[in-house]
């Protein structure tokens, strides 16, 4: 499984080129990206899937960090008052 966080870093970063399509495995999307990054509009797309990427990654990364604390000591083990 790739890793989502430098998916969506090279989707923000590098995204106009089809860089982090390559990197998911989706080939085909990456050739498309490739052949019409002159036209800017791959590099708005890719930055927008850069960040919806990450956003999914922070999601994931909190359920699966809080909800086993909240499950084993009842409640969330931060207060914040």
């Amino acid at each position: 499984m790739k890793n989502k966080v430098v998916a969506g870093l090279l989707g923000i970063f590098l995204g106009g080129f089809g860089v982090h399509k390559f990197y998911l495995g989706q080939i085909g999307l990456g050739v498309v990206y490739l052949l019409f990054c002159w036209t800017t509009i791959p590099g708005i797309i890719g930055f927008i899937e850069g960040i919806i990427i990450s956003q999914q990654a922070m999601k994931t990364l909190i359920k699966n960090t809080i909800t086993p604390l909240k499950k084993s000591q009842g409640e969330y083990p931060l207060h914040f008052y």
